[in-house]
């Protein structure tokens, strides 16, 4: 399923160069996320009652053209890369401005960790079912480990 949602550009986002901070970006990943997580079913509240939740080993964004203030940004989110149990997965985003002006690109690697347990747990079906339907990036690729 294709998810895509509008981004606000705030003043308190812009850096000295009248651009966007750098850590703004991983910010708006991580709302990408919640977003898409909330909005099919996939609540705090859920996550909370399930005892799991995301944890990122690794993020990285590649920059390609400035976002200014009055820029109409959007963010998309596909899977890259996932392990057939979905406990490791790697999430692609692409960052829009005007509106399919490529302005950044951000990856993260993660997995789902037990709360109680502070362990890392493979997730429970309604997570698998979700990750099954989510978007897959072209190139996207089974993690056999």
């Amino acid at each position: 399923m294709d998810f895509r949602i509008p981004i606000q550009v705030r003043w308190s986002d812009l850096d000295p160069n009248a651009h966007l901070r750098h850590s703004v970006y991983y910010d708006w990943g991580a709302v990408s996320r919640v977003a898409f997580f909330t909005n099919h079913g996939l609540s705090t509240a859920v996550l909370h009652e399930l005892q799991i939740g995301p944890v990122l080993f690794r993020e990285e964004c590649v920059f390609k053209k400035e976002i200014h203030f009055e820029d109409q940004v959007t963010i998309d989110l596909q899977l890259l890369k996932a392990r057939k149990d979905f406990s490791r997965w790697t999430i692609h985003h692409n960052i829009y401005k005007h509106p399919d002006v490529i302005a950044a690109m951000i990856t993260v690697e993660g997995a789902w960790i037990d709360l109680v347990k502070r362990k890392l747990t493979q997730p429970p079906s309604l997570v698998i079912d979700l990750f099954n339907d989510m978007n897959k990036r072209e190139g996207f690729m089974w993690d056999e480990k």
